[in-house]
């Protein structure tokens, strides 16, 4: 049986409940399926966060497979960074970051490959139009090589995600905008 977990790292005191107002720390979700191969980049590169000495105010998020369950997280942040695989049209291994309206365009155009992007487009217009956007957010996609059954993401995949996570953690460091 497939399952994943929706649980969060937490580091610092940037829990929050309904009726919060937001945050004041940046969420970060890794979405995909760590039984996959390479859909799981997302998943491993909050596991090698969660390893680091990361600012207070930063969660991690491992969001499996995505769903409206994390629509509060994603509200309830200051500032959002998604990671996952990603159809890039680059060579395997590959990390680009979308920011803002990059995300927004990617998200909303047709060359989706993974229904990932589907349940993140249709929880980032949620957002929206609850007016609980996070004013600055990001994708860092990373191109897979191979999605097959497998725990452990493919080497040139394995590095990329090392690369991801200390783009990331750079990243928390600076504006999104």
């Amino acid at each position: 049986m497939l399952t994943t977990t929706n649980e969060a790292v937490v580091h610092g005191s940037a829990e929050t409940s309904i009726g919060d107002e937001r945050q004041s720390g940046t969420l970060v979700i890794g979405i995909g399926n760590n039984l996959m191969t390479d859909d799981g980049a997302g998943i491993h590169v909050i596991k090698r966060l969660s390893e680091r000495n990361l600012p207070e105010d930063v969660e991690l998020l491992d969001g499996g497979t995505l769903g409206f369950t994390l629509l509060e997280n994603i509200e309830t942040a200051t500032r959002l960074i998604v990671v996952d695989a990603a159809q890039l049209h680059a060579e395997p291994g590959t990390v680009k970051v979308l920011k803002n309206a990059e995300m927004d365009d990617y998200l909303g155009g047709s060359t989706r490959s993974s229904v990932h992007e589907v349940n993140l487009l249709d929880m980032m217009v949620a957002a929206r139009l609850r007016g609980r956007l996070p004013a600055e957010y990001a994708l860092v996609g990373i191109q897979p090589a191979t999605v097959d059954w497998g725990s452990d993401p493919t080497p040139v995949v394995d590095q990329a995600v090392n690369r991801a996570a200390d783009l990331i953690e750079s990243m928390l460091e600076e504006t999104l905008a």
